[in-house]
């Protein structure tokens, strides 16, 4: 577990959401996006596969670790701490209103926990219990969250960056040219999906997003 606990103060700056399009544990979309990423490129892969069950998310995750080979590429699983603990992955993603961090590290769980929080307050809260990163969003409309209200915006955005210690994702419609405005907003890095679903131009998409933040 040590390079977990070197790792927890090295966290990268991009964060690869899996499509969510997995129907089986083949992992046809994970493994081409795995695959995808370039072994220079140190990055996070959370899997999120909701609709699936336990076991085809464990095989998913087991697979994801064995792809994985070299690369610099820390996993995560959504929510389940338990597949992702016997799976050897390195973290957890837990959404908002699901068990706390700290109620999981009790337990004895060495992995590293980041959540999902959509309010200064609930930033604040996400940091008490003992969250190791944030994913803060949407930040800008997206399809796929306008169900749940309209965009926070970069003010609040740059709201949380300053209430917080934590590393902030932004998330939500980040692209080639939001990102950038993230970034100055104090947003440690950026996550995404539809971002990363072209795997034959990923490489090229996470290189220029790693030097976008070296800047």
């Amino acid at each position: 577990m040590r390079w977990l606990r070197d790792r927890k103060h090295m966290l990268p700056r991009i964060c690869i959401i899996s499509s969510g399009k997995e129907k089986n544990n083949e992992g046809v979309h994970l493994t081409a996006l795995v695959e995808s990423i370039p072994e220079n490129v140190h990055c996070m892969l959370q899997i999120r596969e909701k609709h699936l069950d336990g076991l085809t998310l464990y095989n998913l995750a087991c697979l994801a670790r064995r792809k994985r080979g070299t690369r610099k590429v820390l996993l995560f699983l959504n929510e389940r701490a338990d597949i992702a603990l016997v799976s050897g992955l390195e973290g957890v993603h837990l959404p908002d209103k699901a068990c706390s961090p700290s109620a999981l590290k009790k337990g004895g769980l060495e992995m590293l926990f980041g959540c999902s929080v959509h309010s200064p307050q609930s930033a604040i809260e996400a940091e008490r219990n003992g969250a190791d990163y944030l994913l803060f969003g949407p930040v800008f409309d997206t399809p796929s969250k306008r169900m749940y209200g309209p965009p926070q915006g970069l003010e609040k955005l740059k709201e949380v960056c300053r209430l917080t210690q934590l590393p902030v994702y932004a998330l939500g419609g980040i692209s080639m040219e939001t990102a950038p405005l993230c970034r100055d907003m104090g947003a440690y890095g950026c996550a995404a999906l539809s971002l990363f679903l072209d795997t034959a131009a990923l490489a090229g998409t996470l290189e220029q997003l790693n030097l976008l933040w070296q800047k």
